[in-house]
C-alpha cells in the first residue's frame, strides 16, 4: 500500500530524526506505528544513523503491529523486523537472527539485560506508560544499559499524571531533564499529601511546579490530538443508570460500613480500603467473590440493563468491555451467542460483522487492536480505574476510518462506587490535558512559518 503522509505525521517523523531523545504523545489513531517506522527507515538505510532497534511493547503489539505495519506500507521496503517472543529458546533465535528491529514484550526486559543479550543503538518503547514505576525490575534494568543508547523513543497516548513523568522521561534522557533520583524531585515539586504520622500515602503538587517540568520535558517531547489533525467520528457518551432493590442496597451500605456483611450464608469482609473498594465494584456488578474466591449473587440490574441494550441493537454489533472473570461468567450464560474477542480469528471476524455480541477484557485487548469496521457501540458493564485502558479500549473503535457515529455507554449503578469511578476517569482525562496541551505541537504555526 502507498503511504501518503499527513502532514502532522511528517512532522512526527521528522522529529524522531532530529532528536536523539524524543517522546511523542500522539493519540489513538493518528498512526505511531507507521511514523516510527518511517523515521526508522531513514535512519537505518538512508542516513545509516542507526544500526540495530529495539522496540519495546506490550505482547500483542510486539508480536503482531509492527510486522503487519511493516508489510502494510510499501514505502517500507528494506526493513526487516525479527519477533522476539515465546520461549526462551525461540526468544534466542530471533535475537541472532539477522534484522534491523527486534520487537520484545515488556516483561522480557529483565531477562533481555540480565543474560547480556542488549546490543542497540537506539530503543522505542512503545506504550512509555509501562515505564512510569521507577522501582520496576524492568526500568532498574533498562536504566542500567541506557549510557549504551544512541537514540531512545517514547511513545504514548496517556502519559498519566505528572509523578509518572519521572519514570517515563527519566528512562528516555537518563534523569537529565527532571533528575536522577526520585527523592529530590519528589522534594523539589511536591507536598505530602494523605498521611498517617511519619507515613505518607501520598503527594500533590507545590503551586505552579507543572510549567516547570513542562518547559524542562518541552525540547524532547511532542504531542498531538487526533480530534485537531484527523477527521474523526463523532462520539456519543451515555450513561444508563441501575438501581438496586432496598434490601440489595441495604446490604451494599452494610458492608461500606462495616466492611463486614453476610450476603447469602457466605460472609465477606474487607481486609483494608484496597480490598473494600474492590468488593464494592464487584458488588456495584452484582456479584462479589467471598474469602474463598467463590462469587455471590447480589443482583442482576446491569444484566437488565444489558438485556434491554442487545435488544435495541435489534443484531447491530455491540461490544462489552467486562472487568470481572464473574461479570463474564453472567454475561456469557445470559447471551450464549457472545463471544470473547481474543484471538486473531475473534478480531477478524468481528471486524467481518459475523459477531453481534463481542466481549472484551480491556487489560487483556486495550492495546494494538483495530476493531472499528466490525462496529459503532461499546457497553461498559463493569468500569476501570486505569484511565490508560479505558482510553486505549474506546480508541478500538473511535479511530480515523470509523464511518459511523460511535457510542460509549456506561452500564453505572446508582450511588455505589461506579459513580466515584465515573467521576476519576473524567477528572484525570481533564488533569492530563494540562500536560498535553502543554507540548502540544500546533501545526498551523509551522504552515504559517513555511
Amino acid at each position: 500500500m502507498t503511504y501518503k503522509a499527513h502532514p502532522y505525521q511528517e512532522v512526527a517523523t521528522r522529529f524522531i530524526e532530529e532528536h536523539e531523545t524524543a517522546c511523542l504523545i500522539l493519540d489513538m489513531g493518528l498512526g505511531k506505528t507507521v511514523i516510527t517506522l518511517t523515521a526508522l527507515w531513514n535512519l537505518i538505510l538512508d542516513s545509516f544513523e542507526v544500526r540495530k532497534v529495539l522496540v519495546i511493547a506490550p505482547l500483542r503489539v510486539a508480536s503482531h503491529t509492527w510486522k503487519n505495519e511493516l508489510d502494510k506500507w510499501e514505502h517500507l521496503k528494506g526493513l526487516d523486523i525479527s519477533i522476539a517472543i515465546g520461549s526462551e529458546s525461540e526468544r534466542r533465535a530471533a535475537l541472532s537472527r539477522a534484522a534491523f528491529i527486534y520487537t520484545i514484550n515488556r516483561e522480557n526486559v529483565v531477562w533481555l539485560i540480565q543474560n547480556q543479550l542488549f546490543d542497540f543503538d537506539m530503543v522505542v518503547i512503545d506504550e512509555l506508560s509501562s515505564f512510569k514505576s521507577y522501582q520496576a525490575k524492568r526500568f532498574k534494568a533498562l536504566r542500567k544499559v541506557r549510557f549504551r543508547i544512541k537514540r531512545m523513543v517514547g511513545l504514548t497516548g496517556t502519559p498519566g499524571n505528572i509523578m509518572d513523568l519521572f519514570s517515563e522521561i527519566g528512562i528516555l534522557d537518563g534523569g537529565q531533564r527532571l533528575g536522577r533520583f526520585i527523592t529530590a524531585f519528589r522534594n523539589q515539586y511536591f507536598d505530602p499529601d494523605k498521611r498517617n504520622g511519619q507515613v505518607i500515602f501520598s503527594y500533590k503538587p507545590k503551586d505552579g511546579v507543572e510549567e516547570d517540568i513542562y518547559d524542562k520535558i518541552a525540547d524532547m517531547t511532542i504531542s498531538m490530538k487526533a480530534v485537531d489533525y484527523l477527521n474523526m467520528p463523532e462520539r456519543v457518551d451515555n450513561e444508563v443508570l441501575v438501581e438496586m432493590s432496598e434490601p440489595e442496597f441495604a446490604v451494599y451500605k452494610e458492608f461500606k460500613t462495616e466492611m463486614m456483611v453476610s450476603l447469602k450464608g457466605q460472609v465477606l469482609d474487607a481486609v483494608n480500603s484496597a480490598s473494600l473498594s474492590n468488593k464494592l465494584l464487584q458488588m456495584a456488578n452484582g456479584m462479589v467473590y467471598d474469602e474463598n474466591r467463590k462469587a455471590v449473587l447480589l443482583h442482576d440490574q446491569k444484566l437488565v440493563a444489558l438485556e434491554e441494550m442487545v435488544e435495541s441493537m435489534n443484531g447491530q454489533p455491540l461490544l462489552v468491555a467486562y472487568w470481572f472473570q464473574h461479570d463474564l461468567k453472567r454475561i456469557k450464560e445470559r447471551f450464549p451467542e457472545a463471544r470473547v474477542i481474543q484471538s486473531n480469528q475473534d478480531i477478524e471476524e468481528w471486524n467481518k460483522g459475523k459477531i453481534s455480541l463481542g466481549l472484551i477484557h480491556p487489560a487483556s485487548s486495550g492495546h494494538g487492536l483495530n476493531l472499528q469496521a466490525g462496529g459503532h457501540t461499546i457497553c461498559w458493564f463493569g468500569l476501570t480505574w486505569s484511565l490508560e485502558l479505558y482510553q486505549q479500549l474506546n480508541a478500538r473503535l473511535w479511530r480515523q476510518g470509523q464511518k459511523e457515529t460511535v457510542v460509549v455507554h456506561h452500564i453505572i449503578t446508582k450511588s455505589t462506587m461506579d459513580e466515584q469511578v465515573m467521576k476519576r476517569l473524567k477528572e484525570k482525562d481533564i488533569s492530563q490535558q494540562s500536560l498535553i496541551d502543554a507540548v502540544k505541537y500546533e501545526l498551523r504555526e509551522e504552515e504559517a512559518d513555511g
